[in-house]
């Protein structure tokens, strides 16, 4: 038949007089979207201890803006949200609850769990990243050890709570410190 040697009806491109991009108000807040949205109007999010009322919260958004080796988000009777956040090279420490079941998810960096049902056997060892989920039984002995080069934030899940309503601490220092206590 007919052989055009071009993709396009006309042999040259003529590009629009517009934007392209999806057009949004700049004035609002939550029509900015993409790289051109601002930090400062991101929604912080109050860290403290909202247990044991109902509460909704961007757990990414929180977690990541945890500055503390430890924060207590939800303390309820059955079940505690803390968020955590290790510096580079720092870890948790080799630990284990005899009646506490614990979920872990990374929501920055990278790292290493090690798991394992004795001081001196721990045999599960695996590399943890950004969106990894990490459940751990009661009476497993357990560490997370950042490896990357940021810290790294995760949120961990306890059933029943682990740490008294309202915990904060600083530093691994001051956890220690204070797990000494009790």
């Amino acid at each position: 038949m007919y052989y055009i040697p071009y993709p396009y009806y006309v042999p040259y491109y003529v590009p629009p007089n517009y934007d392209v991009r999806m057009q949004t108000n700049g004035y609002l807040p939550d029509e900015r979207w993409g790289a051109w949205q601002s930090q400062k109007l991101k929604a912080r999010v109050s860290l403290r201890d909202y247990g044991p009322n109902p509460y909704v919260v961007d757990i990414n958004a929180a977690t990541t803006q945890n500055k503390n080796y430890r924060t207590a988000l939800w303390t309820g009777e059955h079940l505690q949200v803390t968020l955590m956040s290790l510096g580079v090279g720092e870890d948790i420490g080799l630990e284990v609850h005899p009646n506490t079941d614990q979920f872990l998810r990374v929501e920055q960096g990278k790292g290493v769990v090690r798991m394992g049902n004795r001081r001196d056997n721990v045999t599960i060892e695996k590399k943890v990243r950004d969106d990894s989920a990490i459940i751990i039984p009661a009476g497993t002995w357990h560490n997370v050890i950042n490896t990357g080069n940021v810290p790294l934030k995760l949120y961990s899940i306890y059933a029943p709570p682990h740490h008294p309503r309202g915990t904060v601490h600083q530093t691994k220092a001051i956890a220690l410190g204070e797990e000494e206590l009790d």
